[in-house]
């Protein structure tokens, strides 16, 4: 979802470092990009080791707090090309989940924010118990798709998220934002999903498909 779906990294980011420094640490742009990508309960206590005193499910109510307060005040901003082809998708009848490390009431706001029904199935970071990037979250949606992972199309932008896809077996393409995906292993790197349609995700899956059996 964040960085993915919608831009929301940077909302993430601007609500770290106010937290880190009340409590008198610092936060460089360079450590805010380690955790992107990361479980929530994994990056709280990443800042607790920058200083915040706060127990861990304090840290993760405050972040999603001030995420989804500026996604009401600003609204969602689509990754370039996402909301297109998700919409295409759709239409073509493709089952379609959201696998995202956000808290479930953080991913609930952005899918009632998109103007049409956008997921059969939304898997999100308290839902599982081992987060990106173990393959749980992914295997937990295709389990409740009801099909195999073998058959399914991931996209990621970030190295844990990649790293939860291809470990569950699916098809996985990297669309990098904030940080690199080289060296993750991605199936494919698209620089963008801008101009993407439902055609070029399934001629990825068949030449990824082709490629395994040979």
């Amino acid at each position: 979802m964040d960085g993915t779906l919608v831009d929301t990294e940077p909302y993430w980011m601007a609500a770290e470092t106010p937290l880190i420094e009340s409590f008198g640490g610092t936060w460089s742009h360079e450590q805010a990009l380690q955790l992107v990508g990361m479980g929530l309960e994994d990056s709280s206590r990443i800042l607790q080791d920058a200083g915040v005193r706060m127990q861990v499910h304090e840290i993760i109510d405050h972040l999603t707090s001030d995420v989804m307060g500026r996604l009401a005040e600003d609204g969602i901003l689509f990754r370039p090309g996402a909301r297109e082809l998700l919409a295409e998708l759709r239409a073509a009848g493709i089952k379609t989940a959201l696998v995202t490390m956000s808290m479930r009431r953080m991913a609930q706001t952005v899918v009632d924010l998109i103007d049409f029904d956008a997921f059969d199935v939304v898997v999100a970071g308290d839902d599982v118990t081992r987060p990106k990037p173990f393959p749980d979250p992914y295997l937990q949606a295709c389990a409740l798709l009801g099909v195999e992972a073998a058959d399914c199309v991931a996209i990621e932008d970030s190295p844990n998220g990649l790293r939860s896809a291809l470990a569950s077996g699916a098809s996985s393409i990297g669309v990098p934002l904030m940080v690199s995906l080289a060296g993750v292993g991605a199936h494919a790197i698209w620089p963008t999903l801008e101009g993407r349609t439902v055609a070029d995700v399934a001629e990825f899956h068949a030449a990824r498909t082709r490629r395994g059996a040979q």
